[in-house]
């Protein structure tokens, strides 16, 4: 084995940790929720595009937390199957998306003085619902009847009910995208009761409840 072998060899053994765009470490966050420690991917990149590779089944659990919330400021308007709200400021262009994340993300760390990522990860557990309400069919009648929340629905429902929250917020307002996105995250990291994916978790919680 020459010098060049041992070098690649040195470099696959040693584990090699990236900032989120040099900025952020997410190495040492921990997901606390047990149900969502294989749902949310904090795997260390340097830059969050996996350019849809991961189009796939479950696909999603290997991209990038960080770049999951990219890919649904992209379609903020979307309200069910239907693209209802027209919004000029979020549009399919990569950079454009990750510029109001990343801005968000430094109003989070002023504001809370600890790392963006690990305010986000606490948002998405504190907001992710348990359960929530299906139809059934029975009989040639209809009923509710509550049911519990795969993980992989928990965090896309949480990341949806951020999203929304801070576009509607934000909507022929004066306050900007990113100030909205950041506001609604760390209100979600405290649970506090004026965030609207908390909001939208206990009404999905209530309802499950009283549909068992």
């Amino acid at each position: 084995m020459n010098k060049m072998e041992e070098q690649i060899q040195t470099l696959k053994s040693e584990k090699i940790n990236f900032k989120i765009f040099d900025l952020y470490d997410i190495t040492e966050i921990k997901v606390e929720d047990p149900g969502l420690k294989n749902t949310i991917n904090l795997e260390p990149k340097l830059v969050l595009k996996d350019y849809g590779r991961n189009f796939q089944k479950f696909g999603q659990l290997k991209v990038n937390i960080v770049e999951r919330l990219m890919n649904r400021v992209a379609v903020a308007g979307h309200r069910g199957k239907k693209h209802k709200i027209i919004v000029g400021r979020a549009t399919g262009k990569y950079t454009r998306n990750m510029n109001i994340v990343l801005k968000a993300f430094k109003l989070v760390e002023k504001r809370t003085n600890q790392n963006p990522v690990k305010v986000f990860v606490k948002a998405i557990e504190n907001s992710a619902p348990k359960d929530e309400v299906t139809v059934i069919e029975y009989g040639g009648a209809r009923y509710p009847q509550a049911v519990d929340v795969s993980p992989l629905r928990r965090v896309n429902l949480a990341l949806k009910h951020i999203v929304h929250g801070s576009s509607d917020k934000s909507f022929n307002k004066k306050k900007s995208y990113s100030q909205a996105l950041a506001e609604e995250i760390i209100m979600a990291s405290e649970e506090n009761g004026e965030s609207f994916a908390i909001k939208k978790k206990k009404e999905s919680e209530a309802q499950a409840d009283s549909a068992r």
